[in-house]
């Protein structure tokens, strides 16, 4: 990808989330206040590293887009840009102030920035679907390539889609006149038990975070799969065929959306990723059993004599 086909605004969001992870950084240590445990500080320090990230490789996916669809493409970059830059506004505020920024209903100032915070949320979240519409939609010189941008982006949604699912009221909380908190990261406990480290997704409970995580990073962690792969053809030779590298990244994809609805199953079940019950486990070991005779059908259920150049 050629520098000057980078989107600017997503570029420039990425150096302020850089320069604020640092800030963040310093704050963890520096400030002793906590917010459920934790140092007030960490939460817009993953936010700021998380939005990093995110802008980077959106930025990097607009630039595939076809010249007739770039316009649309870079309007859509620039909105998700600033509902990112709004969000994170929002969180690092409300952790200056001493105050949750998810969840937190407790003033009308709390509540409606949590409000705005879900508005641009499901802004983002429209925009990077249309993204992957237009993406589908886009020939690519590297089909394996194209399929591991259109997989990352689908899975993606679906992770995204998983914070949703933290903005619903408990039973409890419906039953309060005037409840202070609406929503939750954790199911089965209230949030700010015991955790772990960095990441803080609950041991004694279901942390939805986990599955929402691991499902946001299809962006990057099936993209890079696909370089992987194109590098390993350059010294093994059954993988320079465009069909095999096609399937392994199907497979990884199919293993990738597992493991993501996986995670959510076990938090919507109270039950912590590090604990996982039989049911857990052997889902686990269905789906990587599946995985791995799709990888190793990919791998063998090919012609033995391939294309002797290699992709790059």
């Amino acid at each position: 990808m050629h520098v000057a086909r980078l989107h600017r605004p997503l570029v420039v969001l990425a150096g302020l989330m850089a320069a604020l992870a640092l800030l963040t950084a310093i704050g963890i240590v520096a400030d002793d206040r906590t917010l459920l445990g934790v140092p007030i500080w960490l939460k817009p320090f993953k936010f700021s590293v998380s939005i990093a990230i995110y802008a980077v490789t959106i930025a990097c996916m607009i630039g595939l887009l076809a010249e007739r669809r770039r316009r649309f493409g870079w309007w859509l970059g620039t909105v998700i840009a600033a509902t990112m830059l709004i969000e994170i506004a929002v969180i690092a505020a409300q952790a200056a102030r001493g105050h949750r920024s998810h969840f937190n209903v407790q003033t009308p100032l709390d509540g409606a920035l949590f409000e705005v915070m879900g508005a641009t949320i499901a802004v983002a979240w429209a925009a990077t679907l249309i993204l992957a519409i237009l993406l589908l939609m886009q020939r690519m010189p590297d089909r394996a390539s194209a399929l591991a941008v259109r997989l990352g982006l689908v899975i993606a949604l679906g992770g995204m889609a998983v914070g949703f699912l933290m903005t619903i009221p408990s039973a409890a909380e419906l039953a309060q006149d005037r409840p202070t908190i609406v929503g939750a990261h954790s199911v089965g406990v209230p949030d700010g038990g015991p955790g772990l480290p960095l990441v803080n997704w609950s041991t004694t409970g279901g942390d939805l975070r986990a599955g929402h995580f691991i499902g946001m990073h299809a962006l990057q962690a099936l993209p890079l799969f696909a370089l992987l792969l194109s590098l390993a053809g350059r010294r093994i030779a059954r993988l320079r065929a465009d069909r095999v590298r096609i399937r392994l990244i199907g497979v990884a994809g199919f293993c990738y959306a597992g493991l993501t609805t996986l995670a959510t199953w076990q938090a919507l079940r109270g039950q912590p990723l590090v604990h996982p019950d039989a049911s857990t486990l052997g889902a686990a070991g269905v789906l990587l059993t599946l995985s791995l005779a799709g990888a190793a059908r990919a791998a063998i259920d090919t012609p033995a004599r391939v294309p002797a150049r290699a992709f790059s």
